[in-house]
């Protein structure tokens, strides 16, 4: 069973900002997608197969994803040639932000100890957050199984979308 790191940031907070590169060599950053909600999900490595089982989830959910007005953005420390063929493999629709030098998994309190097979290391933890339009996280799975990851974070929009409880148990209007 895959550790829940002790993330520090709390759905309410403001989203750290943020900077890097696409996989197609763009930069982009969180303030270009002010006003629309963003899937920020972080994954420890391309081309292992819980990555490619959870990237594969989001890319068929994709356009779903986006009829409920969501940006999907994918997060791991590889680089940007790893994530282009990776991309480029399992033809993902969404951007995949390279963080070789962990400046984005420590600000959202992602990278921490890890243990596999006996081992202990440094790694980034799986774990989405929900950034609401107004640029505060709205929701954060702390703990993701990758097959059926895709479809909590549609359900979750779809409950914002109709009004539903706010993460602080209130409801919107």
């Amino acid at each position: 069973m895959p550790e829940t790191p002790k993330l520090k940031l709390r759905e309410g907070d403001p989203a750290p900002p943020f900077s890097a590169l696409t996989h197609d060599g763009r930069r982009v950053s969180l303030a270009d997608f002010k006003g629309q909600a963003v899937v920020l999900y972080f994954y420890p490595r391309d081309h292992t197969p819980g990555c490619t089982r959870e990237a594969c989830a989001f890319r068929d959910a994709f356009g779903a994803l986006r009829q409920r007005g969501a940006v999907v953005l994918g997060v791991s420390v590889d680089d940007v040639e790893s994530h282009r063929r990776f991309a480029a493999k399992h033809a993902l629709p969404f951007p995949l932000l390279a963080d070789p030098d962990k400046t984005i998994v420590r600000a959202y309190g992602v990278w921490g100890t890890k243990r596999f097979l006996g081992r202990t290391f440094q790694g980034t933890h799986r774990v989405t957050f929900l950034i609401g339009p107004d640029g505060r996280i709205r929701k954060i799975w702390p703990k993701v199984k990758p097959e059926t990851h895709a479809a909590e974070v549609l359900a979750a929009l779809e409950t914002e979308r109709r009004g539903g409880p706010s993460p602080h148990g209130t409801t919107r209007r």
